[in-house]
């Protein structure tokens, strides 16, 4: 086998192996989901604070359905008001989100805006 030959086996060994390790990384880090049922204060402003927190949340990664001010129907029990779902690739990116700077800063705004009732995760299974 000449050198060539042993450095482009060496390569795509490398290659290999790192690339099953990423996919192995990435596999292991479940998405989340965050649930947050909120009642609205005021309807005028939290159509303005909304696309705000989306905007946010995006650029943190998570992906927002656009749920929030969509039409609830309740299947069973009672429905909240409004719900907010967002997909987040792990459960550390949506706590860091919740507890980041761009979140807390809109906290006045959306206080006047919205009453969350509660919030919470649900990881994939």
């Amino acid at each position: 086998m000449t050198s060539i030959s042993k450095l482009t086996l060496a390569a795509l060994l490398g290659a290999t192996v790192s690339g099953v390790a990423v996919y192995g990384l990435q596999a292991a880090s479940k998405k989340v989901y965050t649930v947050t049922e909120l009642q609205t204060l005021d309807a005028k402003l939290a159509a303005e604070v909304a696309p705000k927190i989306a905007a946010a949340q995006a650029k943190a990664g998570g992906h927002n359905f656009k749920t929030g001010g969509g039409k609830i129907t309740a299947m069973e029990g009672t429905a909240p008001e409004r719900v907010a779902i967002t997909e987040w690739q792990s459960l550390a990116k949506a706590q860091d989100f919740f507890k980041s700077k761009a979140f807390t800063d809109l906290a006045p705004e959306r206080d006047k805006a919205l009453k969350t009732i509660r919030r919470y995760a649900v990881e994939e299974r």
